[in-house]
């Protein structure tokens, strides 16, 4: 999959969060990490099947447990996801998206001051 198109479901967005914290994992530390009690291991284990199909992750075999890790940036994806919402949700409005984040969610004293910082830089 080319980094230029990626479009991860919410599952797989959830498994690459994990990929994106740990480095590297398996299927067992990624499933436990997510603490699924509504799915077994064998369902992130073909969900993760499915993201190595895709080219989304790597998959290291020399051991008995196989070593997952993602293939596709989180920064790459987040803008990607974040430009398709923009144009697909807010109409190509990215102060709209803002304003509905910030409204949506309380944002901490830490998070207003590098958002200022961002904004005055962009002046």
């Amino acid at each position: 999959m080319s980094n230029n198109n990626i479009k991860p479901t919410e599952g797989e967005m959830e498994i690459l969060q994990v990929l994106w914290q740990k480095g590297q994992a398996t299927v067992r530390d990624v499933h436990e990490t997510l603490d699924k009690k509504d799915s077994g291991y064998t369902t992130t284990l073909k969900l993760m099947q499915i993201m190595h199909e895709k080219g989304m992750v790597e998959r290291d075999t020399n051991q008995k447990t196989h070593i997952y890790k993602a293939l596709v940036s989180q920064d790459k994806t987040e803008k990607q996801l974040v430009n398709k919402m923009i144009d697909n949700v807010f109409n190509g409005s990215a102060a709209r998206l803002v304003m509905q984040a910030l409204g949506n969610h309380s944002a901490s004293a830490d998070e207003i001051d590098e958002i200022k910082k961002y904004l005055d830089s962009l002046k």
